[in-house]
């Protein structure tokens, strides 16, 4: 690596937006998010200071999430998004354009990934590279994916649910559906406007998500209630309700169905040699949606087979980018040139 040559791994994700920076790790976790003034089109603030303007401004700020299941949904805007990240990880001073390598679903087409790449480059990198995402959660777990031997991964975001099989650091089988955090948040949200005429915003039922949802019922002491607030559709005024896990757990059933079955989906075309390694090794999950309460016991449920979660299931994929940036000529031979 040339003393001029900069390297940055960015996990473009639709809820958030990491970036990692070899030896200083990750230097930025933000909300993918972007407001723009409606006016004019000027771009206002990315991140995190642009989520606090989330349902709080004027009419003529708009803030817009770039990525839509995993995938570019708005070019101009994504572009100014990567843009801020690569100055935030150069520092501003910084002239020399870095080399990029960016996480996509497991699901894109050739033409999404050309996407991601121009932004990329518009935005000042040199050059982009792009990697599934599974296999740089896998590398960001600790798993030595160049080795032969099947290994199972499950990507839960904010956007969509990678599955995918890995072996001798290709993907071996695999799925992305476009089910995971932000449809959990979503079906929260219907839920509370129809069986409490409650209505609430996204930060609420995400609140509400993190704090009691859970993949599977609990029993009595288990149960968790929360305290809500939003607006009476009747009344139109604010009004307060208590909600327990057991209610939530009811209403994203069917995202959870769908999460599960495309591990299943996923399982089902495994070669036998390698779904022995996968019972063997249990099944890994990553993303920060992994971190439901539960729900690596309910795929275990499901399919018969351990699951766990990595120890920072929010971090993993970034931190494979940056396992990745850090040792990119290896990785340029083997899993680059499989683009």
């Amino acid at each position: 690596m040339g003393i001029f040559t900069k390297r940055i791994g960015i996990d473009l994700g639709t809820a958030n937006i990491l970036v990692y920076v070899p030896k200083r790790g990750v230097v930025l976790n933000e909300p993918s998010v972007v407001a723009v003034s409606e006016t004019d089109k000027k771009i206002l603030a990315v991140g995190t200071e642009a989520k606090t303007m989330i349902g709080r401004t004027p009419d003529d700020i708009i803030a817009y999430r770039p990525m839509k299941n995993g995938v570019i949904a708005d070019y101009r805007v994504a572009e100014a998004m990567l843009s801020y990240c690569i100055k935030k990880a150069m520092g501003k001073y910084n002239i020399i354009k870095p080399e990029v390598l960016i996480s996509v679903p497991a699901g894109v087409t050739s033409t999404e990934k050309r996407a991601v790449v121009e932004a990329a480059i518009r935005a000042g990198a040199s050059q982009a590279y792009v990697v599934k995402e599974p296999i740089l959660g896998a590398i960001g777990g600790g798993i030595r994916i160049e080795e032969p031997g099947g290994h199972m991964i499950v990507d839960i975001g904010g956007g969509t649910t990678d599955v995918a099989v890995i072996s001798l650091g290709g993907i071996v089988a695999s799925t992305s559906v476009k089910c995971a955090g932000d449809k959990i948040d979503r079906s929260i949200i219907d839920y509370v406007k129809k069986q409490h005429n409650l209505a609430i915003g996204d930060k609420t039922s995400e609140r509400i998500k993190i704090e009691v949802a859970a993949a599977l019922p609990a029993t009595k002491d288990e149960e968790q209630f929360i305290d809500i607030s939003g607006r009476d559709y009747i009344s139109g005024l604010p009004r307060t309700i208590t909600i327990g896990t057991n209610e939530i757990v009811g209403a994203i059933t069917k995202e959870l169905r769908q999460i599960t079955q495309a591990v299943k989906d996923v399982l089902a075309e495994t070669p036998p040699e390698l779904a022995s390694d996968i019972i063997e090794r249990g099944i890994m999950m990553t993303g920060g949606t992994s971190q439901l309460r539960n729900l690596d016991e309910l795929v275990y449920k499901v399919t018969g087979v351990r699951a766990h979660l990595v120890e920072r299931p929010l971090h993993a994929v970034a931190e494979g980018t940056g396992k990745m940036v850090e040792h990119m000529d290896m990785y340029k031979k083997s899993i680059l040139s499989k683009r």
